[in-house]
């Protein structure tokens, strides 16, 4: 299924250019120091590769959906999912978040700088003891007569180090479960945040922070849409979330697939290329098909969900194979380059490691088949 038009097509061949200019040649330097520097915000910013779907009066560029979509894709093609979490953790989860359900105030005052990349937001939702299940959430957000008080802790947060707002989700009634949750905006120069880097297995280039709030004062304007509405605010945005994880995991697909071909048109063993031999040949069939029927059906998807309609289990569906697909594809290419796929001078190690945490993120592959299995076995509507 095609759902790009001509103007999709100039605006990724831009976006391709500017990635491969701009990017491609420092990310190895990137992936080592554990961040990106704060000017390739600014430059993605000029170039109209931020905000695309935020509207022209809060500095974004009121264009459809795919737009994002190819921002996923281009940015899953360089080999650097930290890269690609970092832009996309701004760009469809923190601004998005803004932009939905923000105060008019709120979004004059921070969408334009976020659209010309010259400030970034990280969502900060998980707790360590609060993962999949929101609900359970132990930060705390009590209500005085001039504003909140924050209190409580967060983890695996991208951009959580450097970004210069949080989108953060804390309990405004404690007695209740996901009834009680709100969502706040932070600047990053109030008093009481601290953020520490946290080492990871993949991802290297996107700085995940663990957080501390301790007595964070935040005025009531800082309020995101209406108190105790935060739960249904993250369900509903976490559709968007799962068909944006599936979207990366199979363009990332691709591009392993791609660079493994590559490989194997050069590399000989007994007399011939290794792309000869039957087996290998077999394997190649089987993954370029079950890339190209994910991909047709995540597209099917995001027609769907820029049309409007409900796709929750659809998304859940697409994210839970896509990133299992990206899985098998990332395991079965690098045995293509046999010990050298084991090297870290190899791209296909890095992909190797970064596809693992597709399954985790945005709720694991165990959360997937359970909520898929309420909606179809027990019709529970969300």
């Amino acid at each position: 299924m095609n759902i790009f038009r001509e103007e999709h097509h100039l605006f990724r061949t831009a976006l391709r250019d500017f990635l491969q200019r701009e990017v491609v040649p420092y990310i190895d330097d990137w992936e080592s120091e554990g961040q990106i520097p704060r000017s390739i915000w600014s430059k993605f910013g000029n170039m109209g590769f931020l905000g695309t779907t935020i509207a022209p009066k809060y500095g974004g560029s009121g264009l459809d959906f795919p737009y994002q979509v190819i921002l996923t894709e281009e940015t899953s093609k360089i080999n650097s999912g930290g890269f690609s979490a970092a832009v996309v953790g701004h760009d469809a989860l923190a601004m998005v978040y803004l932009n939905k359900f923000g105060s008019t105030r709120l979004k004059e005052q921070f969408l334009p700088a976020s659209c010309m990349g010259q400030s970034f937001g990280c969502l900060a939702v998980t707790e360590p003891h609060a993962g999949s299940d929101v609900a359970s959430i132990r930060t705390s957000a009590k209500k005085t007569a001039q504003g909140y008080v924050i209190n409580g802790s967060k983890t695996f947060i991208t951009n959580g180090v450097l970004s210069d707002y949080l989108i953060v989700a804390a309990k405004t009634d404690l007695d209740q479960q996901s009834a009680g949750i709100s969502l706040f905006l932070l600047n990053r120069t109030i008093p009481g945040i601290q953020a520490s880097a946290l080492n990871k297995l993949g991802w290297k280039a996107s700085d995940t922070a663990e957080l501390s709030f301790q007595d964070v004062f935040i005025p009531h304007e800082h309020l995101i849409g209406e108190e105790n509405m935060g739960f249904y605010y993250i369900m509903q945005n976490f559709a968007l979330e799962r068909l944006i994880l599936a979207i990366g995991a199979i363009a990332a697909s691709q591009y392993a697939l791609e660079y493994s071909l590559q490989y194997m048109s050069q590399r000989k063993a007994f007399g011939r290329s290794i792309n000869k031999f039957q087996v290998l040949r077999h394997r190649i069939a089987q993954l370029a098909s079950q890339i190209e029927l994910q991909k047709t059906y995540n597209y099917t998807i995001c027609k769907a969900f820029d049309d409007g309609h409900n796709v929750v289990q659809q998304c859940a569906m697409a994210k839970l194979m896509s990133t299992e697909l990206s899985d098998k594809v990332m395991t079965e290419c690098l045995q293509f380059f046999g010990g050298y796929g084991y090297m870290e001078d190899y791209k296909i190690a890095r992909m190797f490691r970064d596809s693992r945490l597709g399954t985790i993120g945005g709720g694991t592959s165990e959360i997937m088949r359970e909520l898929i299995a309420k909606m179809v076995i027990d019709k529970v509507k969300y």
